[in-house]
Order: structure tokens, then sequence, then C-alpha cells
């Protein structure tokens, strides 16, 4: 009963609510809220505050939550040892990634590793914040970052490249810039989340005074305005490639675009369980050194200058 006690504590605290936490255990509201008063009643102290708008954890909810979820992660990652024994993956993958990564890399990807291992289940949460993995639960992260140190574990998977673009009717207007500096004359489109001054940044340390007179926390919507001749946008290529396939955005100040970054996968433990360790290394194994979104506008751009 203590088992089942804390389950249901955590599943309303992951889920959000006492009516979403039901669903998810199959259980009636009313048995959940008794356990969890019940837990409360046999610790001696509360561990939600319940209002009729909303409910918070308490202190001592919160340090119960975080290590009652440990437990419950470690516990199943001990079945998930066990039950990979005969070679099979079974269990709960939970991974956080940005809506654009899951979107042009990840999902397919997701499919084809669900469908090679039917007994896997995964939930992707795709916020954009930067969430703490070990306080949240989750299994693991995709970045795309210059890691700085921490607790953490990180395997690089892929290299992200980054270009400056524009569309041709922009460029006739505006003529195609030479140097960084030349953008100040440019109207620019930029990353709400990102500081101006690093979204703007160029090989060498150049950082041009744009002025950026549109600004998205959606990398989708950049790419969008930056084709309608909007502005001039700084974009991964896994964002942009189709388009400027298609003709839709040209590269400019090709040489003088800032070092690739790195896409990695961040968990938090060496002791990966099987699915976890089978997962990272399917998708290093997939993207490599040269993605597939990058050679294609290397070929548009051999075509562009060879015409």
């Amino acid at each position: 009963m203590k088992f089942e006690e804390l389950r249901t504590f955590v599943s309303v605290v992951e889920a959000g609510s006492f009516a979403a936490a039901s669903e998810q255990l199959g259980l009636a509201k009313s048995a959940v809220s008794r356990r969890v008063r019940d837990l409360e009643i046999r610790l001696g102290t509360p561990l939600i505050h319940r209002s009729t708008r909303r409910s918070h954890l308490t202190d001592a909810g919160q340090d119960f939550y975080e290590r009652g979820a440990r437990i419950l992660s470690e516990l199943a990652e001990a079945e998930s040892a066990v039950s990979s024994d005969n070679g099979e993956l079974r269990g709960r993958l939970r991974i956080t990634v940005s809506a654009s990564l899951m979107t042009h890399c990840l999902a397919r990807l997701i499919g084809r590793f669900t469908d090679a291992n039917p007994h896997l289940s995964v939930e992707v949460d795709t916020d954009n914040r930067i969430v703490d993995i070990i306080r949240e639960g989750f299994d693991l992260a995709i970045r795309i970052s210059r890691l700085r140190d921490s607790n953490l574990i990180a395997r690089r998977i892929a290299t992200v490249r980054h270009v400056c673009c524009a569309s041709p009717a922009l460029l006739e207007r505006y003529g195609r810039p030479k140097q960084p500096d030349d953008l100040a004359a440019m109207p620019g489109i930029r990353y709400l989340v990102v500081e101006e001054s690093r979204y703007w940044s160029f090989a060498g340390g150049r950082s041009p005074a744009v002025k950026s007179r549109l600004a998205f926390t959606n990398g989708e919507a950049i790419r969008e305005a930056a084709i309608a001749g909007l502005g001039v946008a700084v974009l991964p290529t896994f964002i942009v490639h189709d388009a400027i396939r298609r003709g839709d955005l040209e590269v400019i100040l090709r040489d003088h675009i800032r070092p690739p970054m790195g896409m990695f996968a961040v968990y938090p433990s060496k002791n990966m369980p099987p699915r976890l360790h089978a997962f990272v290394e399917f998708l290093a194994g997939y993207f490599g050194n040269a993605p597939s979104w990058d050679r294609d506008i290397l070929m548009r751009e051999e075509l562009r200058r060879v015409s």
C-alpha cells in the first residue's frame, strides 16, 4: 500500500492535477485523493495545498516528490534491466526536446525506433524551455548548445550548422551583403529567446548592429517571415534546407558564418538503462557528422556557384 500511495502521489504531481492522475492510473478521482490523504496522514505532514482554483506542493511535498520519483525511476530501471535480458527493450523513455528539433530531426526516427521495439513507449515534451531533467524525471534531453560543465552526461550525436539567409526579393531590394557589417542596412528577424548580440554573431566574434524588426520564439515562424521577404535571418540548416533547395531562401555571408555547434544527448547518469543506451546509440549512428540537411544545402550552393 505504501508503494501505491507513493505512485499515486507522484502521478498527481507529474500529471498536474488529481483529475489527470485519475485518468492515467485508471482510478476514480476520489480514490486518488484518498490515497494522497492517507499518505499525508501517515507522514504526519501536508504534501499538497489544495484550493478551489489550483493545488501546489508544500516544501515537504516537493522534497518527497523528488525522492519518490527517483525511487520509482530506479525501480523501473531495475525492471527494464532484467526484462531486457531476452534482447527486447521494455519500459518507458521520457524525452525533452525543442519543438523544431522534434519536427525536423527526431519524429520519424522515434517512429522507427518504437516500430523496432514494440514493448517500448516514448513520451516527448516539446516545450522550448530548458528543463531540469533530474528534477522533472526525464531520461534524456536533446539540446543544441556549447555545453557548460554540469553533473549531467552528454553525448554528441550530430553537428548543427547555422546559415544566414534571405529571400531573393529582399536581396534584389537591398543587395547581397559582402561583410557582416553590411547587415546593418537590412531588416533582421531574430529568435526572441536568444540575446540579440549572440544571435547576430559571426566568425571572429563579429556582431553587426542589425535592426531586428521582427522576433519570434519559433524557428519555423522566422523561416516563413524570411521567405516572405521581411528580413534576414540566422537559422539552423535543418530548418531552412528545404527552403534553400527550392530557391525560396539564399545563403549569404557563407564565409563568415560562426563555427558549428553540437546536438547533444544529455542524461543524468553513466549507468544508463538498456532502452536509453540503445536509443542514444541509434541517434548517433543515424546522424553521423554530415546530416542530410547539410548535404542538401552544400549541393544547392555548389550548383548556384557553377551557374
